[in-house]
């Protein structure tokens, strides 16, 4: 299952609106996949861990690459994303505003597909195609 929301991406030059694709699926019950299209074009996909979504809704988590905490402002309360990534030499940041009812209806639709503490990893087809690799 997937939804469409509108994140601002927060810049040096101002403010950015984009699309985000967030993904959920049951043969990967602990991730949550976010592509964030600009028009048709995706400028970036990030995997984010389902159980840190949800904490980052009500306190600050994450360390390194991925943080979230919660952020109160005039329009309604939103969840901060920031973002780093290290790749081909470069480093790049980036804040992102997401308003919490948009994330909170999808993950209450991730808990319909499977449901908190159901989470199962199938360990041993998992390393079946990983050594058929």
């Amino acid at each position: 299952m997937s939804s469409l929301i509108a994140v601002r991406l927060e810049t040096d030059g101002g403010t950015v609106l984009l699309l985000a694709r967030l993904s959920y699926a049951a043969d990967q019950p602990y991730t949550v996949r976010a592509d964030f299209f600009d028009g048709p074009a995706v400028l970036a996909s990030w995997q984010f861990d389902r159980e840190m979504l949800v904490e980052g809704l009500s306190r600050p988590v994450g360390e390194g690459d991925v943080t979230l905490r919660p952020h109160r402002e005039a329009g309604g309360d939103g969840v901060r994303i920031g973002l780093r990534s290290r790749a081909d030499g470069l480093e790049g940041q980036a804040v992102l505003f997401v308003d919490v009812g948009a994330l909170t209806g999808f993950l209450d639709r991730t808990y319909e597909v499977v449901g908190e503490g159901e989470e199962f990893l199938d360990l041993d087809t998992l390393l079946q195609e990983f050594l058929a690799r």
